[in-house]
């Protein structure tokens, strides 16, 4: 509960990973929650995409920030255990009977015994794990022989097709400017799909029927598909609603606490979250695999 205080956001306890890039205040937890909503419409309605069985019994949720995938998940199937792990105790009392919350930090050795879970479900971790193939270790030694773990992470660099995002636009000076130069400052990864380092990590773990499923989601309600075209929205939503919580840290690592520009470049994002010419999207990779049974 000792957080840190940056010009007016908590963030997690330097007593666990203090270089995480985004506050653990509701503000924060409001875009969480906005999140998993654009990203269950993405899915079709679907919690994820791991072909787990009915009957799952134990379940883990890495990283469950707000707690709304491992509350949800609960709802649908009330027979399960479901644990959500995370830095902070951020997450709601009342809950779901069949879930718990605990703090942990899914960085150091994990906990659990081998063979625990049967379905390990880990979501936009990017900028918190310096190491993926000791976490997916991690993942694979908790997991029951023919168990199934998914990882969702998205590439934080906003491109368009068309041309719309241009050079000199605030989503490239300051959005992905940002994300590009912070693995050298904070010492993390930002671009885990443009390294691949879930699916390698996933094959050096000794996962099988290793399936990678790629998405794009627009930023705004642009496209013309209605689906899409809510997935934006609520994208747009997000960003809208906390565009100072994605940036503020990594502003301050990378262009210095006191840089000036910092409102000045909110502004002008703000204004090209809005607009509509602008046909911004980003994308996300889900890839899950299954420990063999032989395992």
């Amino acid at each position: 509960m000792e957080y840190r205080t940056i010009q007016g956001r908590t963030y997690h306890s330097e007593k666990h990973n203090s270089k995480y890039f985004t506050p653990n205040d509701e503000q924060q937890l409001q875009s969480v929650d906005i999140t998993h909503h654009y990203l269950t419409v993405l899915c079709e309605d679907k919690l994820f995409l791991a072909p787990i069985p009915d009957d799952v019994q134990k379940v883990l949720d890495i990283g469950t920030g707000s707690g709304i995938w491992a509350i949800d998940f609960a709802d649908q199937y009330p027979n399960a255990e479901v644990i959500g792990t995370d830095l902070s105790p951020t997450q709601p009392l009342w809950v779901p009977p069949n879930v718990k919350f605990e703090l942990d930090d899914c960085t150091q050795p994990w906990t659990w015994a081998e063979d625990s879970f049967d379905f390990v479900h880990m979501r936009y971790l990017f900028g918190a794990v310096t190491d993926w193939d000791e976490l997916l270790r991690q993942a694979y030694r908790v997991t029951t022989p023919g168990g199934w773990v998914q990882s969702c992470e998205a590439e934080v660099e906003i491109l368009s097709d068309d041309g719309t995002v241009l050079p000199d636009s605030a989503y490239n000076q300051f959005w992905n400017m940002l994300y590009r130069e912070a693995t050298a400052k904070v010492g993390v990864p930002f671009q885990v799909l443009s390294d691949d380092l879930q699916r390698r990590a996933f094959e050096e773990a000794g996962f099988e029927d290793i399936t990678i499923r790629d998405y794009k989601f627009p930023v705004g309600g642009w496209p013309q598909d209605r689906r899409l075209a809510e997935v934006g929205q609520y994208v747009q939503l997000t960003m809208l609603n906390d565009v100072e919580g994605y940036t503020l840290f990594l502003w301050s690592q990378v262009m210095g606490e006191n840089a000036p520009g910092y409102q000045e470049y909110l502004a002008v994002m703000r204004r090209e979250l809005r607009n509509r010419k602008i046909h911004g999207y980003m994308r996300t990779r889900y890839v899950y695999g299954r420990k063999p049974k032989a395992a």
